[in-house]
């Protein structure tokens, strides 16, 4: 070794005398470690099984009848065309694209709403529904004049509770589902929602229920409203299916205007995930209908100063995506057309998985898989034969029993069914 290198050798501590010197600090070992993701490590699991009859029924993405994952052929002609636009890639404001939030929100409440006419909306755009969600739950855990409870439907999507709570809100429940019955539980929702506080928060889904694929009808939602009126409640809504539950846009926004109609203020989460399959691009919006334009402007100055502290700016892919297929009549209606064909899919998926349950003998009522809508469905499959769906057929599935319904093709739905008679037959 010549002289310059014996000389600087003698300055290095070895690398293992630092650690040990530092290694009693310690800051993270006391920390609990998180519970596994429960959509997530069912995945995994089913990415480790080395099966060729494996069918994955867990994720909630769409896939065409192959099990690959479905790109709207709008959505590559709405990238063509920004692309021939030259645009560039600035930041966007803290509210995100406004002329992407307006036409989202003219989707959600229809394009002649007295809302946005009279500056009646604060807009922002958000990281999908569950970036929506969460502005949202942090505006009112920050800014509610009451009650800071919010309640969900039991069931409800996993993520809700995570995000409230997260938020700084007091999460309890209502009653939505009767498990005996597999269906819809209104009269115990009425008793529920009569029973809460006066002026604290509640959550419903639009369209589509997840996890249960059950929604009340146009004259509940009307019972709802009134009720909701009635005790001051302050709605949110999770929009996340809109024209992805029944293939019809307009049918699948009734909740919503319901309570417009009723002149209910509310937030509004809006995703396009599903209805144009940019689950990767996180595009969503988190609308506030308030009493007026001098209302408004504080809002839009709280949901900038919330956003700034979260993630400052928004993605711009997606939200031109967004754009150009809503604010182009011809691209929307194609559009409009793609979502309700998936949605048929959906249904006709929903009809081969209860006629196949059947047809390999089973003597149980099935009718609720049809009867339900949207992506998910609650099969009312035990905790126990979930298990043995997993163990002996390579079938994944949530321990409640919650399917995606886009995991089916007509490959391997009537494998399914008869695994499913299999697993519940006495």
């Amino acid at each position: 070794m010549n002289k310059k290198k014996l000389a600087i050798t003698k300055f290095l501590i070895p690398f293992e005398s630092v650690t040990s010197c530092n290694r009693n600090l310690g800051w993270f070992t006391k920390v609990p470690k998180a519970p596994p993701d429960n959509i997530f490590g069912v995945l995994d699991a089913y990415n480790k099984d080395k099966s060729k009859e494996k069918v994955n029924l867990t994720v909630g993405a769409y896939r065409d009848d192959n099990g690959k994952p479905y790109v709207l052929q709008t959505v590559r002609e709405a990238e063509k065309r920004i692309r021939c636009k030259n645009m560039n890639k600035e930041y966007l404001g803290l509210l995100g694209n406004l002329n992407f939030n307006k036409l989202t929100f003219n989707f959600a409440l229809g394009e002649d709403n007295k809302f946005l006419k009279n500056g009646r909306a604060a807009l922002c755009q958000s990281l999908s529904g569950t970036g929506a969600v969460f502005i949202a739950a942090v505006f009112l855990s920050t800014f509610f004049p009451k009650n800071k409870v919010a309640y969900v439907s039991k069931p409800t999507w996993g993520n809700h509770i995570s995000l409230l709570e997260r938020a700084g809100l007091c999460v309890k429940t209502y009653r939505y589902y009767n498990t005996e019955k597999v269906a819809i539980d209104f009269e115990g929702m009425l008793d529920d929602i009569n029973k809460m506080p006066d002026e604290c928060i509640i959550l419903f889904h639009a369209a589509a229920h997840n996890p249960t694929g059950f929604d009340p009808n146009c004259e509940q939602w009307q019972q709802l409203a009134d009720l909701c009126k009635k005790k001051s409640l302050y709605v949110i809504f999770d929009n996340a299916y809109q024209g992805f539950a029944t293939g019809d846009a307009e049918r699948d926004a009734t909740s919503i205007r319901i309570f417009a109609e009723n002149d209910i203020n509310m937030a509004i989460c809006q995703s396009f995930s599903k209805n144009m399959g940019l689950y990767g691009e996180r595009i969503g919006c988190c609308a506030f209908i308030t009493d007026g334009p001098a209302e408004t402007e504080i809002a839009e100055s709280q949901l900038k100063f919330i956003t700034r502290s979260m993630y400052s700016n928004p993605p711009i892919h997606g939200a031109r995506i967004v754009e150009e297929i809503l604010s182009n009549v011809d691209l929307k209606n194609r559009w409009l057309q793609e979502v309700k064909k998936m949605a048929e899919r959906m249904r006709s998926m929903r009809a081969s998985l209860r006629d196949g349950i059947v047809r390999a003998g089973s003597k149980l009522n099935w009718d609720h898989i049809t009867n339900q809508i949207g992506m998910f469905s609650f099969t009312g499959v035990k905790k126990e034969a979930v298990a043995k769906l997993k163990k002996d057929f390579h079938v994944y599935l949530l321990n409640s029993g919650r399917i995606s319904v886009s995991g089916l093709n007509s490959k391997n739905v009537e494998y399914v069914g008869a695994a499913f008679h299999k697993v519940t037959s006495v």
